[in-house]
């Protein structure tokens, strides 16, 4: 695309990909009929539906909405293999509520998602009482034979939304309280939801509690616009002189928005407009105009409020003045592939300054970046980073696998399309 293009208009970017995923999971274990409005039909949630089908939930599509039919605390034993495909998300937080089941089943995965860690949920699960068999004790197949669960204090060595998550959907089968601490806080959308659908949760900083045995009832969800989707427009329209977008209906949960902070904090013109709570979420429009950036540091408890968008938020930094620094984010590397090595390698080919550390990055601009072949490595996330990078490259950029948005953002190129003008 010609550099010169600039970025306006208003659009709406996917739904989200978390609140998605936690709708079916928690509506499934409620008691009544949720309806999901605005729900994400992208690979990583539609492997969740499947699960969660084969454990005896009716799930319908209907009129524009989701439809799920709660079975309760107890679901059916299944009859096959269930297939989180490619979604962390789902093998992570199903494996909480299936430790709480009265049978024993097996989650498997694609080839990336089987090279992802699961012994952070493995040995909390364990504690809980559950009986579980990993390959290697730490990647899928998982088998997980579950049933009664006792509550535990549990303090982990990581931040992650998913191992948080996936204790706290264990602490509605154990009788007493359960207690999750982790470093930083991560992104909270499994406590407002819990919350939402009748949970005893308690949050104080880092440290959430729930009680068990609990009884969730039904809830209507309007599953707000993803603002790690959103992120890769709000860095286009940053970068391209002349623009100005308007993205609606994002969530602005506090806990997600570390993209907005950090490009605000390096220059960027970032502001929200009609904003409201929507079931325990914050939702805003985000209006961003082209701005000269400067370099920052990123470290700490900013890493687990922008971990998806780092990849883009690199592309940023090429188009920065300064040196900046990305720290403390080694969990990048048990991502979808090895993030750091590939936001290095991919935008080295493009002409970046970029050195890959230990646990991050150093990014020297402002680069004028040039046209390139460069490899998704089916990669969601790289792949619209790498998109974003092109429209300020000199000649042409070739993508190997562009097709890999379809794990979260369908519409991708679609939506790009209508704004570069």
């Amino acid at each position: 695309m010609n550099k010169f293009r600039r970025i306006t208009g208003e659009i709406y970017v996917a739904p989200d990909k978390s609140i998605s995923h936690r709708a079916i999971m928690i509506a499934a274990i409620a008691e009544g009929i949720s309806r999901i409005k605005n729900f994400l039909y992208a690979d990583d949630c539609i492997s969740t539906i499947k699960c969660f089908q084969k454990l005896g939930v009716e799930v319908v599509d209907e009129k524009n909405e989701i439809i799920v039919k709660g079975k309760g605390p107890n679901l059916a034993n299944p009859l096959d293999v269930l297939d989180a495909v490619n979604s962390g998300t789902t093998a992570r937080l199903l494996s909480g509520i299936l430790a709480g089941q009265n049978f024993s089943s097996k989650i498997i995965g694609d080839e990336s998602l089987s090279k992802r860690p699961m012994k952070r949920i493995i040995e909390p699960l364990e504690k809980m009482g559950a009986k579980i068999r990993a390959r290697e004790n730490n990647f899928l197949p998982i088998e997980i034979t579950g049933g009664k669960l006792k509550p535990i204090n549990y303090n982990s060595k990581i931040t992650s939304a998913q191992v948080k998550s996936c204790v706290l959907l264990a602490g509605l089968y154990a009788d007493g309280v359960t207690k999750f601490s982790e470093p930083h806080k991560s992104r909270d959308h499994t406590e407002r939801m819990l919350e939402n659908f009748g949970a005893q949760i308690e949050s104080n900083k880092n440290t959430m509690t729930i009680k068990g045995i609990a009884k969730l009832k039904a809830s209507d969800i309007l599953v707000p616009g993803d603002i790690s989707s959103a992120a890769f427009f709000v860095v286009a329209a940053t970068i391209i002189k002349n623009s100005k977008l308007r993205i609606k209906n994002v969530g602005v949960n506090p806990t997600r928005t570390g993209i907005i902070d950090i490009m605000s904090r390096m220059g960027a013109k970032i502001f929200f407009e009609n904003e409201k709570t929507i079931n325990n979420e914050p939702i805003a429009d985000i209006i961003v105009e082209s701005s000269q950036l400067k370099s920052t540091i990123i470290k700490g408890s900013d890493i687990p409020r922008l971990i998806d968008e780092i990849p883009v938020i690199a592309v940023a930094a090429t188009q920065s003045e300064g040196e900046t620094l990305i720290m403390e984010a080694k969990e990048l590397r048990v991502k979808e592939t090895d993030r750091l090595k590939a936001v290095a390698s991919e935008l080295k080919k493009m002409g970046a300054d970029i050195e890959e550390l230990e646990d991050g990055l150093i990014i020297c601009g402002p680069t004028k970046l040039k046209g390139a072949k460069v490899e998704s490595r089916n990669d969601h996330r790289m792949a619209m980073s790498l998109t974003i990078a092109s429209l300020v490259a000199d000649g042409k950029t070739t993508l190997k696998n562009p097709e890999c948005v379809n794990i979260s953002f369908p519409l991708f190129y679609e939506t790009l399309k209508k704004i570069t003008k």
